[in-house]
């Protein structure tokens, strides 16, 4: 037979398949297709990734996942896991999948230059940014990701920062006012305050009239949508579930639940916002008002830098991404690291008073200038809450080509060959500890979980070892590399701006004494926050006291 016929004979015996096959058949050879694309790609990572030690699979659906998620504080079980297999392991995922944990600092050194190019979100992690915050900075790559950066720099640039600070101290003055009055009106000299409740108006109020040039009036007593959405409930099981599942099947992230309506909530009320902001901008341009106006609200920052440089151009679509990322930035982690301050002040009296005589010595308010080098123990308790109490314990990121990662110290793999590298494949799962790193007794010494600001005043006080982590104040609070978080000063500037208005002016004491018990709850976002044992949602009342000198 010669060729022609041939392949129309072949073309007629798969039209005839095709017309007698069933739609159960085609799903049957779309599922088997997909199988054995799935099982070669983990046979090819499974040859070229270096087979590593790691703790058994505890879950047969979830791995080591939901026991990671449901503990308290799973950098103890990361540092647990780094004591019995080394620097490097891996740990088990979501149905059947593993990922490389890296607690070494040379392999995150490594790893961090890499990012967003060899390492980059995951499926999972990225269809879930894009669904609740569209396509901004926290959803893009590469190219995009370096584009979208540069767009938003001059916002958080030192003069911008500087501009802001007096937005810092307007909320954390009414909280003050607000606070005397509530104490006034107990007629006791004390009063208990759900001091959570309150950073959340801080924050809230914060964002909004520095990041959009809009007044929440949380701190008002206005009651908002933005406060409502983020106090929602603990996840319940069936949330868990599906938020470890989507880990495998992105899709679930847009199943239905309270709190993905919570943050479609937000995104309509962020929108309006928006709206506003944009036809205000366009106003201003169009009557010449724009180009002489000193903007200082970040976005608004924005808008005029893309409108004076076409090489920084962002569209409509990625101004309201920026705005939805900058207020959960700015609100959820910066009011439970505030909460987390005010809890360790109130358990530690004695740094609280060493705290408030050198902010009462000080005298003044302390300008921006002023916070980064005239009050060394404002900046010590800070960076102290910043290393035990990170809002993200942990992150994970995969590899989208082959590379070979570096070690400071060797490894034991699973076939007990000793390495000083390891090699992974594209499709690789890497996992970064962040809570585990902060606090490790290897890198920070025997007092790594101790509470203790001094540590980053004394000679020597920081270990060699924590010292060879890169990041930003050897912390991977604000992660590094590419994506460092770009709010870093302005949230240190916010809580510095706070804290020194309300310990200069107030005691903070636990509410039942020294053995009150607190735990950690997850938010909407599932960022840790603290909670008073006993306590609904995240309350976390604390007895204040006017300073009286």
């Amino acid at each position: 037979m010669d060729p022609p016929s041939l392949l129309a004979t072949v073309h007629n015996n798969l039209l005839a398949v095709a017309r007698s096959a069933t739609l159960f058949d085609v799903a049957a050879v779309i599922v088997a297709v997909c199988a054995l694309h799935s099982t070669l790609r983990a046979a090819r990572r499974s040859l070229k990734t270096t087979k590593l030690r790691g703790p058994p699979r505890s879950n047969i659906v979830f791995g080591a996942d939901k026991q990671i998620f449901e503990l308290p504080d799973p950098g103890a079980i990361y540092e647990t896991w780094e004591n019995e297999y080394g620097v490097v392991y891996e740990v088990p995922t979501t149905l059947g999948g593993k990922k490389i944990v890296l607690c070494d600092p040379r392999a995150l050194a490594h790893y961090y230059v890499r990012e967003t190019w060899t390492y980059v979100l995951t499926d999972m992690v990225r269809s879930y940014f894009q669904l609740n915050y569209g396509r901004g900075i926290l959803w893009s790559q590469g190219e995009d990701h370096k584009r979208q950066r540069k767009s938003l720099t001059p916002a958080f640039s030192q003069d911008a920062i500087r501009n802001l600070t007096p937005i810092f101290y307007y909320t954390a003055h009414k909280a003050k006012s607000a606070w005397e009055a509530m104490i006034d009106a107990s007629g006791g000299g004390s009063t208990i305050i759900e001091v959570q409740n309150w950073m959340n108006h801080i924050s809230l109020d914060t964002i909004g009239l520095a990041g959009f040039s809009h007044d929440f009036g949380s701190l008002d007593g206005k009651q908002t949508s933005i406060t409502e959405i983020f106090g929602s409930p603990k996840l319940s099981a069936v949330n868990v579930g599906l938020f470890l599942l989507s880990q495998v099947f992105p899709l679930l992230s847009s199943v239905p639940t309270p709190r993905t309506k919570g943050l479609r909530e937000m995104q309509r009320t962020i929108e309006d916002i928006a709206m506003k902001l944009l036809a205000r901008t366009k106003k201003e341009k169009e009557e010449g008002a724009f180009d002489g106006k000193e903007e200082k609200s970040i976005i608004g920052v924005l808008l005029k830098a893309n409108d004076s440089d076409a090489a920084l151009h962002v569209t409509l679509e990625e101004v309201l991404a920026q705005m939805r990322v900058l207020l959960v930035a700015g609100y959820e982690t910066t009011s439970t690291t505030m909460t987390w301050a005010l809890l360790e002040l109130a358990r530690n009296p004695d740094i609280q008073r060493k705290l408030r005589q050198e902010l009462l010595a000080f005298g003044e308010e302390p300008t921006y200038d002023q916070q980064q080098s005239s009050l060394p123990y404002l900046d010590a308790v800070v960076h102290e809450i910043l290393r035990i109490h990170a809002p993200v314990t942990d992150l994970v990121r995969v590899a989208v080509e082959d590379d070979v990662i570096p070690l400071s110290e060797p490894v034991v793999t699973s076939s007990g060959e000793v390495v000083n590298s390891i090699s992974v494949a594209r499709g690789t799962q890497i996992g970064i500890p962040i809570s585990c790193i902060n606090r490790s007794t290897r890198l920070w010494g025997a007092d790594a979980k101790v509470f203790r600001p001094e540590r980053w005043l004394e000679e020597g006080g920081i270990p060699k070892k924590a010292q060879d982590i890169q990041a930003y104040r050897h912390l991977l609070t604000f992660v590094d590399g590419p994506r460092t978080c770009l709010g870093k000063s302005f949230g240190l500037t916010e809580f510095k701006a706070v804290m020194s208005v309300l310990v200069r002016n107030f005691v903070f004491e636990m509410k039942d004494g020294p053995e009150t018990q607190v735990e950690v709850d997850r938010g909407l976002l599932l960022l840790t926050r603290p909670r008073i044992v006993g306590e609904q949602g995240t309350n976390v009342p604390l007895r204040v006291r006017r300073y009286e000198g």
